[in-house]
């Protein structure tokens, strides 16, 4: 299968549809028929596995039985297609009744598809779409794994449609996170703002060699937590722990930060949890009462912050990626959380990454913060990760691998301080009363100076468009901090 061509192919198709209105349209339409797709893939094993399953989904919307076409004219096509996708298809799937006693792997059906729609008015283009997507076997181990690069196609695609500032955290970023927390079966592993899922592939993809058993693949199967409130990436997330083996994802549809944290019980907290906080985003006042009035901010970064102390459980771990602000800052609300941050936990470790790992769809600098749920923090290690030898930035075509975490990797148990051949410390452990007195700046291992390159034009315009991106979010944090103290008035 040309996977290199494989999302370009239905993009191209339905650029000739006059219904669909760019890449970000495109894309939703791609996902959900990758959805339904992989869905009934999943439905042949379960059946195979229990020939008394029966599918929450009516004979007649099962897509082995209106959308393959076995080449004998009787697939549905053109005015007919769209008819039944339109008129069908989708009421169905959205009317679809669940209980709380409905399985999860069957009630996904209708959480996923209740917020998707149909942008094609072209039926025979929509049959060539539907075709091509189903010459793809996700009942064959080789193309099932396939997927993931069918599905960083996407996150590519879905980055550069530019949705509302969101970037997809590096498969490298994720996978050295999930191996330094290390998540054990039985523990209860949550990202609170998963996207398209991330961090729990990483996390199931380090808990398989440890499934021994039908008990131990129970607990696999319960270990998953996640949620996400925009539709497109909560139905590529689901459709992601569908193909990577887990029959029921537990992946929320809605907003992490809609609940008051001081409600949370020891039932919904978690042994680990790992996520990349969205950040730079307006808080509706609304939900800012949900958190303590010393910690309340604009900074959708910080709330997550709070929310991960209240949902942590004792002897927890978490791994996160932050950006400078929360790092940085000193007043107001982020040195009310850091404070508690401190005083609650252990937090161990920080890295701070190389400039561009995100590029170049931000230039903002990143950093890992590491703690754990066992008590005050006494101590706290900074290592500064430098870019790779032979790299002067990360790009579409260098990204960031998994080996370029290596030297911190090899660091991480020694814990040895580091100086550099300019006097920088790259290593360096300081004592809680240090970072008390500085305020929680933790600033601490910073890059001596900025390695500059010329860029190719397209990456030039990609960086000013994410500069201005940043400089927009500011501006937009800003105004709520304003519009959050008139409204207290």
């Amino acid at each position: 299968m040309a996977l290199g061509t494989f999302i370009k192919g239905l993009q191209n198709i339905m650029r000739k549809d006059s219904g669909v209105d760019g890449d970000a349209q495109r894309l939703s339409q791609i996902a959900w028929m990758l959805f339904l797709k992989v869905y009934d893939s999943r439905e042949e094993a379960w059946e195979f596995l229990d020939p008394a399953y029966k599918s929450i989904i009516p004979e007649p919307c099962r897509w082995r039985n209106w959308a393959v076409d076995k080449k004998d004219g009787k697939a549905m096509t053109g005015d007919d297609l769209l008819f039944f996708v339109n008129t069908v298809l989708f009421p169905t799937l959205k009317k679809i009744e669940i209980t709380e006693k409905t399985p999860m792997k069957k009630a996904i059906v209708k959480l996923v598809m209740e917020d998707m729609s149909n942008y094609m008015k072209d039926g025979t283009l929509l049959r060539q779409v539907v075709n091509e997507i189903d010459s793809v076997d996700f009942g064959d181990y080789k193309e099932q794994h396939a997927f993931n690069e069918i599905y960083e196609a996407l996150l590519k695609s879905l980055q550069s449609a530019g949705n509302a500032g969101e970037f997809y955290t590096p498969r490298a970023v994720t996978d050295f996170i999930i191996q330094m927390v290390s998540p054990r079966l039985g523990e209860k592993v949550a990202d609170f703002a998963c996207g398209t899922g991330g961090f729990l592939v990483s996390s199931i993809k380090a808990l398989e060699p440890q499934v021994k058993t039908v008990g131990d693949r129970e607990k696999l199967q319960s270990s998953i937590y996640g949620c996400e409130w925009k539709a497109l990436p909560h139905l590529l997330c689901v459709t992601n722990l569908l193909l990577h083996g887990l029959d029921e994802p537990n992946i929320l549809h809605g907003d992490s930060l809609s609940k008051n944290v001081r409600e949370y019980g020891d039932e919904d907290k978690f042994d680990v949890i790992v996520m990349n906080p969205p950040y730079g985003g307006s808080t509706a006042s609304s939900v800012l009462g949900n958190f303590p009035a010393d910690m309340q901010t604009a900074e959708t970064a910080d709330l997550f912050m709070v929310l991960i102390l209240y949902r942590l459980k004792e002897m927890g771990r978490v791994g996160v990626v932050l950006s400078d602000g929360f790092m940085f800052g000193t007043e107001g609300a982020e040195y009310t959380i850091k404070e508690k941050l401190f005083a609650e936990c252990n937090v161990h470790t920080i890295i701070r990454l190389p400039h561009s790992v995100f590029a170049p769809y931000t230039s903002i600098t990143t950093n890992l913060l590491f703690f754990d749920k066992t008590g005050p923090t006494k101590e706290t290690w900074f290592y500064r990760l430098d870019m790779p030898e032979g790299y002067k930035n990360f790009s579409k075509t260098k990204p960031m691998k998994l080996e370029h975490f290596a030297p911190a990797v090899s660091w991480w148990d020694a814990r040895e301080e580091i100086i550099d051949t300019e006097g920088f410390p790259k290593a360096k452990c300081y004592p809680i009363e240090e970072l008390k007195a500085g305020k929680y700046n933790l600033d601490m291992c910073g890059f001596p100076h900025e390695v500059q390159e010329i860029l190719e034009p397209m990456e030039l315009l990609a960086n000013y468009h994410a500069k201005k991106a940043e400089a927009d979010e500011r501006i937009t944090k800003i105004l709520s901090e304003i519009v959050s103290v008139l409204e207290k008035r």
